[in-house]
């Protein structure tokens, strides 16, 4: 019997494996709050998700939320949702990517089949405002999914322009974590059978190797990618990056050097990162980010 095998019947090693697989699922997860209110109540009363709404002459495109892994359509906008709405815009959020018997925790399921979600989402909210085209603001995996549907789904006929905060547009190493997986036999197949959508987002996936062949972008679609030096998920932090044309890459402490924010702040709270979504919604009427933009 090989010895890792062996140990790995051993109380203390059955542990470690579980710290291990334990571990993983905490770093991905950036929104994993205690409980959520019900999803059409509480959008509606804060003003998201309104079908009704018409985009303006001044915002003429919807905006479509897209949560992270372990997140959901509420919990991970309770404040950009409605800082965005309280400008004008027409904001709408999914839920997708879940798991059979999971509530409120989703973004596990693969990768690709999420892209399609998002695909019916962005349909039902254009033929709903009537608009051509929407705007899609994400949050670590959502911020990397929408790039498969804009690449291999036909999303670029229909979005604008693309922002993710914290994106793992190349995967992600958790601080090397991942590393390890090749060392404990079985767990790397229980973290691709439980819950293929963290697999999905280890770097050098076969779905990260699809997603970034051929290159970052598409034509036609504006990007913009807010990052952290902070990030604790998304490592190293310039993975996060895209190269093409029409790309606008921002470190948060460069607007701002007393910005701690780290993964999951700058996508729930960080009212600077907020600020710099809103510019790239935006760009003719940009204003400057810096730190006093938190009480703007």
């Amino acid at each position: 019997m090989l010895p890792w095998i062996r140990a790995a019947r051993v109380p203390r090693m059955r542990s470690l494996l579980a710290a291990l697989l334990l571990a993983l699922t905490v770093l991905v997860a950036p929104t994993a709050t205690a409980s959520a209110a019900p999803a059409a109540e509480t959008a509606t009363s804060r003003g998201w998700n309104d079908y009704s709404c018409k985009p303006s002459a001044a915002h003429p495109r919807p905006v479509v939320l897209v949560h992270g892994t372990f997140g959901n359509s509420i919990d991970n906008w309770l404040v950009l949702a409605p800082y965005l709405v309280n400008r004008g815009y027409c904001v709408f959020s999914l839920d997708y990517g879940q798991l059979p018997g999971v509530p409120f925790f989703h973004g596990l399921g693969p990768i690709d089949k999420s892209a399609e979600q998002l695909d019916v989402f962005v349909d039902k909210v254009l033929d709903a405002t009537g608009a051509p085209k929407a705007d899609i603001v994400g949050h670590s995996q959502g911020g990397m999914m929408p790039n498969y549907y804009l690449k291999f789904l036909g999303g670029a006929d229909k979005v604008n322009a693309l922002v993710g905060i914290a994106p793992d547009n190349h995967g992600t190493t958790l601080l090397g974590l991942t590393k390890l997986l090749p060392f404990f036999p079985g767990v790397e197949k229980f973290i691709s059978d439980k819950t293929p959508g963290l697999a999905d987002q280890i770097a050098g996936s076969p779905f990260i190797t699809k997603l970034t062949a051929g290159g970052d972008t598409v034509p036609g679609v504006r990007y913009t990618v807010i990052a952290t030096k902070y990030d604790q998920v998304v490592t190293p932090y310039r993975t996060q990056y895209l190269d093409g044309p029409n790309v606008r890459n921002v470190l948060l402490q460069d607007l701002c050097p007393l910005d701690l924010s780290e993964h999951v702040a700058i996508g729930t709270i960080d009212r600077i990162a907020f600020h710099e979504v809103a510019n790239a919604l935006d760009p003719a009427r940009a204003t400057p980010t810096t730190c006093a933009s938190v009480v703007g």
